[in-house]
């Protein structure tokens, strides 16, 4: 049976995404899909997710966060691939 190489996603969300549920909304969409990892707000505004399981669910995640459907107003989605550490249980809003 082949299984898919874990990843960590983190992504930088831009835009009116701060104090509309967004980070609530998010961590949803990331236990939905069987992802672990974290949803916080910056201090810029943006709020940084950190999301880590297999490829395939992370970036139907990342699909979720770039799409209309989201709480506020997205303007941009940065993202950034890497291994991941493995320290996350579960997913939860910071």
């Amino acid at each position: 049976m082949h299984t898919e190489k874990a990843v960590r996603l983190t992504a930088w969300v831009h835009g009116r995404v701060q104090g509309v549920g967004f980070r609530w909304w998010t961590r949803c969409r990331a236990r939905e899909l069987g992802l672990v990892g974290s949803a916080s707000n910056l201090p810029d505004g943006r709020v940084e997710v950190i999301a880590e399981g297999d490829q395939k669910s992370c970036e139907a995640l990342l699909d979720l966060l770039r799409g209309g459907d989201t709480p506020g107003q997205v303007r941009q989605v940065v993202d950034r691939w890497s291994e991941p550490t493995g320290a996350a249980k579960s997913f939860e809003e910071r």
